[in-house]
């Protein structure tokens, strides 16, 4: 629903005191919207740098792109085609789109997969940096992220867990 993709069934998501469902505060909304999925949408073709750049292209920004790149530690592969990358560098090349756009809201669907500990480091890191300079993160997550103040939402079960074979040994009155 932040993102915009449904419209809440009770409730309003309010941007400034507006109606994020209304259109004309929607797209003023969208665009203070940053959003990094499971989906990279890193082009392959690029060098890591391109894929960055062409980014900032689209936002009218320059200039952020190799500093991103090597926060993220991937300056010194800024040159190399991104087909080369492993999937935590596809994940650190995502963040360093955050970092080069600067939107002030962040919606960050599971950032740590494929994040090694470093990686997962940094990621909080960049997070509460954002959130210094007054930005707004919302992260969905099954994995910990450290992030000081947070405010924590937990969904109930979308679906019944059936209990599996796991679970059956596990229990206490089974021997």
């Amino acid at each position: 629903m932040l993102a915009g993709f449904s419209k809440p069934s009770a409730g309003q998501i309010l941007w400034n005191g507006h109606d994020v469902t209304k259109s004309g505060v929607f797209h003023q909304y969208k665009l203070q919207l940053n959003w990094l999925s499971l989906k990279d949408a890193v082009k392959e073709k690029f060098t890591v740098l391109d894929n960055v750049q062409w980014f900032e292209l689209l936002e009218g920004k320059q200039g952020n792109s190799l500093p991103a790149l090597e926060l993220m530690g991937l300056g010194r592969l800024a040159k190399e085609k991104a087909r080369m990358l492993s999937m935590g560098q596809r994940k650190r090349l995502q963040l360093a789109r955050l970092l080069a756009i600067d939107r002030p809201i962040w919606l960050l669907d599971e950032p740590s997969v494929a994040l090694d500990d470093d990686g997962v480091r940094l990621l909080e890191y960049i997070i509460a940096e954002h959130r210094k300079k007054g930005g707004i993160v919302f992260v969905a997550t099954h994995l910990p992220i450290k992030i000081e103040d947070a405010m924590y939402l937990r969904l109930p079960a979308r679906f019944p867990r059936r209990m599996t074979l796991v679970d059956m040994l596990d229990r206490a009155d089974i021997s």
